[in-house]
């Protein structure tokens, strides 16, 4: 009788993933989307992502735009049509509908498992109260000085000359550095060549770790299919200790802050209001704001909601600052005249500890950081799901695949929208015919056509638009010159 209940329970199982495996399929299949131009399907399996990853990303997307139209359907996984559009009109309709257009379901299972409901996967009313979080600080300048001089210890230790680095890892050590200081008054030390690997820095690597290769396709069905999420893998046990100690460190971290804010209201003999706020990290900031008077009490972050963003502040500060100061450097590295007279710049300052206002005084360091995110974007595109049915105008009339002329883009709920940033950030119709190269100089006089971008920051789609783009963009942004401040100096 056992036996034929678990023979049922696995059939019942089946049939039930059969099903929604096939709602899905069908949805994909009677999608408006088939009814946009686009490249032909290459696989069945894979859909055009191969040529996507074995180019530049948005090398074989100006191919598309050129022969098929600014607005048309490519091919995902699984043949699966998403929509890709250049139309800034259609996507300033995407980012500002950000209740409609959403992260994909799996890819908000993913970053939940590492981040937990921080400002970067919550969707709806909770984002509305973490938007409260406001990434400033001026504390970069000592870490990119250490980093400097790690530098030079290299050469000094190679003859004097020269010596062979590794500018990306470098980074990534110096930029969780800075986020663990500037994030939540947490020191990683990991530019210190001395120390053992920190525990909530090995904890957060963990959670990033790539499965081996033959595990590699069970985790994406995971991703996909929730039913599989119940079978525990090695990775999903190794996630799981992972986690526990980021959230043992974390709420130790927040403990400590709240006894200190405590001892400072008893000691000042009033209750702290957001005008008393003066910290020097992130986390302290948002405690702090979390437990003053003049906060309704529905705006309130609970110690789980604060505890999400400690690997929240890793995820959005580290990498993607890294990344985009190796790109700074490797294009300079080509251009001998520009990275000339950026050192001139920076030569003319006597000090090697900047505020920020100073650093933004900069003109021509101004002008490389933001080429450089125009031209090399850290993240090159991203996704949204549909999650409603809906119309979204475009700013120029397309031709579909029966020849009809629409002024809009029609989507149901469920289908995937692609947002090509770096294809946008480099888009010849906006920036003129040189969009595809390195050149600081264009901010001097930027085209009309730029005002068209949907973008937070710098006519570029680079920390996207809308509600939900990058909170911590202007962090990033003195952090980055920052780096280069104390690098292109020095070498």
């Amino acid at each position: 009788m056992d036996f034929l209940l678990i023979v049922y329970t696995i059939g019942a199982l089946v049939a039930l993933a059969l099903y929604k495996l096939a709602s899905f399929m069908w949805s994909r299949i009677a999608s408006p989307l088939r009814h946009l131009p686009g490249p032909p399907n290459d696989s069945l399996l894979r859909g055009n992502v191969e040529v996507l990853q074995k180019e530049e990303e948005s090398v074989p997307q100006d191919r598309w735009a050129q022969q098929y139209g600014h607005t048309i359907a490519y091919r995902g996984l699984f043949s699966t049509r998403r929509l890709w559009t250049v139309d800034t009109r259609a996507l300033n309709h995407i980012m500002t509908h950000h209740t409609i257009y959403q992260r994909p379901l799996p890819t908000r299972y993913r970053l939940s498992g590492v981040v937990g409901p921080g400002v970067l996967v919550t969707e709806g009313k909770q984002h509305k109260q973490q938007r409260r979080i406001r990434n400033l600080t001026e504390i970069f300048t000592g870490k990119s000085n250490q980093l400097r001089d790690c530098w030079l210890e290299k050469i000094s230790k190679n003859g004097g000359a020269s010596a062979q680095v590794d500018a990306l890892s470098w980074l990534g050590q110096a930029t969780l550095d800075i986020i663990g200081r500037a994030g939540f008054g947490y020191e990683f030390d990991a530019l210190n060549p001395t120390g053992e690997i920190n525990e909530l820095s090995e904890a957060f690597l963990k959670l990033f770790a790539t499965p081996p290769r033959s595990r590699r396709l069970f985790s994406f069905l995971q991703l996909n299919i929730p039913l599989l999420r119940l079978i525990k893998t090695e990775e999903n046990h190794k996630a799981e200790q992972a986690q526990a100690t980021m959230r043992r460190i974390g709420m130790q971290l927040i403990r400590e802050k709240k006894a200190a804010i405590m001892a400072e209201t008893l000691e000042k003999g009033r209750e702290v209001e957001c005008k008393d706020m003066k910290e020097r990290d992130l986390l302290t900031l948002l405690i702090r704001t979390n437990m003053s008077t003049d906060i309704p009490e529905d705006q309130r972050l609970t110690d789980d909601e604060v505890l999400a963003q400690v690997p929240t502040f890793i995820v959005a500060g580290h990498e993607t600052t890294s990344m985009a100061v190796t790109w700074a450097l490797f294009s300079l590295s080509q251009q001998p005249d520009m990275q000339r007279k950026l050192r001139e710049e920076l030569l003319q300052v006597a000090t090697d500890s900047l505020t920020m206002d100073k650093l933004n005084a900069l003109p021509y360091l101004d002008a490389v950081v933001r080429e450089t995110l125009r031209h090399h974007s850290p993240v090159p595109a991203t996704t949204r799901e549909a999650f409603e049915d809906d119309i979204i105008p475009v700013d120029t009339p397309y031709t579909d695949r029966y020849g009809r002329t629409r002024e809009y883009i029609e989507v149901k709920k469920g289908d995937l929208v692609f947002l090509p940033i770096l294809a946008l950030n480099r888009r010849k119709e906006i920036w003129g015919e040189d969009a595809h190269e390195f050149k600081p100089e264009r901010w001097e006089h930027i085209p009309k056509a730029v005002a068209s971008v949907p973008g937070v920051w710098g006519n570029q789609l680079t920390f996207i638009g809308g509600p939900r783009a990058c909170i911590g963009y202007r962090f990033s942004l003195v952090e980055t010159k920052a780096l280069l401040f104390a690098l292109v100096r020095a070498f």
